[in-house]
Protein backbone atom coordinates (compact mmCIF):
# COMPACT_ATOMS: atom_id res chain seq x y z
CA UNK A 1 0.00 0.00 0.00
CA UNK A 2 1.54 3.39 -0.99
CA UNK A 3 0.67 7.09 -1.67
CA UNK A 4 -0.13 7.11 -5.20
CA UNK A 5 1.15 10.95 -5.81
CA UNK A 6 1.32 14.00 -4.91
CA UNK A 7 3.78 15.76 -2.30
CA UNK A 8 4.26 11.97 -0.18
CA UNK A 9 3.93 10.07 -3.93
CA UNK A 10 5.82 6.52 -3.40
CA UNK A 11 5.71 6.74 0.29
CA UNK A 12 4.65 3.26 1.86
CA UNK A 13 1.46 3.17 4.67
CA UNK A 14 1.79 0.47 7.09
CA UNK A 15 -1.05 -1.78 6.76
CA UNK A 16 -3.44 -3.46 9.77
CA UNK A 17 -2.56 -7.17 10.59
CA UNK A 18 -5.44 -9.66 10.84
CA UNK A 19 -8.47 -9.30 9.03
CA UNK A 20 -10.56 -6.66 11.24
CA UNK A 21 -9.23 -3.57 8.53
CA UNK A 22 -9.71 -4.17 4.81
CA UNK A 23 -7.79 -1.98 2.99
CA UNK A 24 -8.52 -0.42 -0.14
CA UNK A 25 -6.50 -2.19 -3.05
CA UNK A 26 -4.26 0.64 -4.68
CA UNK A 27 -5.67 -0.16 -8.30
CA UNK A 28 -9.07 0.74 -7.19
CA UNK A 29 -7.43 4.19 -5.13
CA UNK A 30 -6.23 5.24 -8.05
CA UNK A 31 -8.81 4.69 -10.34
CA UNK A 32 -10.98 6.54 -7.23
CA UNK A 33 -8.71 9.48 -7.48
CA UNK A 34 -8.81 9.38 -11.39
CA UNK A 35 -12.64 9.87 -11.10
CA UNK A 36 -12.19 12.60 -8.66
CA UNK A 37 -8.73 14.26 -9.95
CA UNK A 38 -9.74 17.72 -10.17
CA UNK A 39 -12.07 18.24 -7.07
CA UNK A 40 -9.85 17.46 -4.05
CA UNK A 41 -7.34 20.22 -4.14
CA UNK A 42 -8.18 22.38 -1.39
CA UNK A 43 -11.22 20.13 -0.24
CA UNK A 44 -11.81 19.74 3.27
CA UNK A 45 -12.13 15.97 3.38
CA UNK A 46 -13.52 13.37 5.87
CA UNK A 47 -12.25 9.87 5.88
CA UNK A 48 -15.32 8.01 7.74
CA UNK A 49 -14.39 4.57 8.80
CA UNK A 50 -10.62 5.91 7.93
CA UNK A 51 -8.72 1.83 8.56
CA UNK A 52 -5.43 3.04 7.70
CA UNK A 53 -6.10 6.63 7.02
CA UNK A 54 -5.01 5.83 3.26
CA UNK A 55 -8.11 7.55 1.17
CA UNK A 56 -7.41 10.88 3.21
CA UNK A 57 -3.51 10.75 3.38
CA UNK A 58 -3.90 10.20 -0.60
CA UNK A 59 -6.23 13.10 -0.79
CA UNK A 60 -3.74 15.59 1.47
CA UNK A 61 -1.05 14.34 -0.67
CA UNK A 62 -2.94 15.78 -3.73
CA UNK A 63 -3.78 18.95 -2.06
CA UNK A 64 -6.57 18.47 0.19
CA UNK A 65 -6.49 21.69 2.30
CA UNK A 66 -7.35 19.53 5.74
CA UNK A 67 -8.71 15.81 6.83
CA UNK A 68 -10.47 14.15 9.90
CA UNK A 69 -9.76 10.92 9.94
CA UNK A 70 -12.59 8.80 11.97
CA UNK A 71 -12.87 5.43 13.37
CA UNK A 72 -13.99 3.51 16.27
CA UNK A 73 -11.14 1.30 16.58
CA UNK A 74 -7.99 1.96 18.80
CA UNK A 75 -5.83 -0.10 16.76
CA UNK A 76 -6.99 1.77 13.57
CA UNK A 77 -6.29 5.35 14.90
CA UNK A 78 -3.25 4.20 16.00
CA UNK A 79 -2.58 3.30 12.46
CA UNK A 80 -3.99 6.39 11.02
CA UNK A 81 -1.18 8.34 12.85
CA UNK A 82 1.42 6.54 12.29
CA UNK A 83 0.96 7.10 8.41
CA UNK A 84 0.27 10.45 8.89
CA UNK A 85 3.38 10.82 10.64
CA UNK A 86 5.31 8.39 7.93
CA UNK A 87 4.44 11.13 5.53
CA UNK A 88 4.79 14.00 7.36
CA UNK A 89 1.43 15.10 7.08
CA UNK A 90 -0.74 16.80 10.43
CA UNK A 91 -4.92 16.14 10.72
CA UNK A 92 -7.26 15.31 13.08
CA UNK A 93 -7.94 11.56 13.65
CA UNK A 94 -10.69 10.86 16.29
CA UNK A 95 -11.94 7.55 17.59
CA UNK A 96 -15.39 7.49 18.02
CA UNK A 97 -18.76 6.06 16.66
CA UNK A 98 -18.44 7.11 12.73
CA UNK A 99 -22.04 7.72 12.68
CA UNK A 100 -22.12 9.95 15.75
CA UNK A 101 -19.77 12.51 14.64
CA UNK A 102 -21.47 13.15 11.54
CA UNK A 103 -24.44 14.99 13.97
CA UNK A 104 -21.42 17.59 14.86
CA UNK A 105 -22.73 19.29 11.72
CA UNK A 106 -19.53 19.93 10.81
CA UNK A 107 -19.28 20.74 7.12
CA UNK A 108 -17.39 18.95 4.56
CA UNK A 109 -16.43 19.24 0.27
CA UNK A 110 -15.30 15.67 0.00
CA UNK A 111 -16.49 12.30 1.87
CA UNK A 112 -15.20 8.96 1.72
CA UNK A 113 -17.12 6.04 2.88
CA UNK A 114 -15.65 3.32 3.18
CA UNK A 115 -17.30 0.70 6.24
CA UNK A 116 -16.77 -2.92 6.74
CA UNK A 117 -18.63 -4.89 4.00
CA UNK A 118 -21.78 -6.38 5.22
CA UNK A 119 -22.26 -3.70 7.87
CA UNK A 120 -24.96 -2.11 6.79
CA UNK A 121 -23.40 1.10 7.86
CA UNK A 122 -22.97 2.53 4.71
CA UNK A 123 -27.28 3.30 3.94
CA UNK A 124 -26.98 4.82 7.62
CA UNK A 125 -24.11 6.76 6.95
CA UNK A 126 -25.51 8.27 3.92
CA UNK A 127 -29.02 9.28 5.42
CA UNK A 128 -26.92 11.15 8.50
CA UNK A 129 -25.06 13.01 5.90
CA UNK A 130 -28.07 13.97 4.31
CA UNK A 131 -30.29 14.75 7.53
CA UNK A 132 -27.55 16.60 9.08
CA UNK A 133 -26.23 18.62 5.64
CA UNK A 134 -22.73 17.89 6.26
CA UNK A 135 -22.04 17.66 2.83
CA UNK A 136 -21.17 21.25 0.92
CA UNK A 137 -23.09 22.35 -2.24
CA UNK A 138 -20.67 21.40 -4.81
CA UNK A 139 -19.52 18.18 -2.44
CA UNK A 140 -18.48 15.10 -3.30
CA UNK A 141 -19.20 11.53 -1.73
CA UNK A 142 -17.13 8.40 -2.61
CA UNK A 143 -19.06 5.04 -1.08
CA UNK A 144 -16.80 1.62 -1.87
CA UNK A 145 -18.96 -1.24 -1.36
CA UNK A 146 -19.74 -4.52 -2.89
CA UNK A 147 -21.26 -4.64 -5.79
CA UNK A 148 -24.50 -6.14 -4.70
CA UNK A 149 -25.02 -3.39 -1.96
CA UNK A 150 -28.34 -1.38 -2.41
CA UNK A 151 -27.51 2.22 -1.39
CA UNK A 152 -30.37 4.56 -0.18
CA UNK A 153 -31.69 7.48 -3.20
CA UNK A 154 -30.94 10.74 -2.08
CA UNK A 155 -32.99 14.14 -3.02
CA UNK A 156 -32.38 15.25 -6.51
CA UNK A 157 -30.24 17.93 -4.94
CA UNK A 158 -27.48 15.32 -4.58
CA UNK A 159 -27.45 14.25 -8.78
CA UNK A 160 -27.29 10.76 -9.94
CA UNK A 161 -25.36 8.49 -8.62
CA UNK A 162 -22.35 7.06 -10.70
CA UNK A 163 -21.01 3.34 -10.31
CA UNK A 164 -18.04 2.08 -10.86
CA UNK A 165 -17.03 -1.76 -10.70
CA UNK A 166 -13.66 -2.78 -10.13
CA UNK A 167 -13.94 -7.34 -9.83
CA UNK A 168 -16.00 -7.28 -6.49
CA UNK A 169 -15.67 -3.56 -5.50
CA UNK A 170 -18.34 -1.58 -6.70
CA UNK A 171 -17.52 2.72 -6.39
CA UNK A 172 -20.37 5.08 -5.96
CA UNK A 173 -19.35 9.04 -6.77
CA UNK A 174 -22.58 11.22 -5.83
CA UNK A 175 -22.41 14.69 -6.28
CA UNK A 176 -24.10 17.33 -4.46
CA UNK A 177 -25.61 20.07 -6.84
CA UNK A 178 -24.58 24.16 -6.58
CA UNK A 179 -28.05 25.02 -6.32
Amino acid sequence: MRVITGICRGRRLLEPAGRDVRPTTDQVKEAMFNIIQFDVEGRKVLDLFAGTGQLGIEALSRGAADCLFVDSARDSVRLVQENLRRCGLTARVLQCDALGILKSGEKFDLIFLDPPYGSGLEAKAIEAVKEFDILTRGGIMVIETRPETALPVLPAEYGTAKTYRYGKIKLTVITRGND
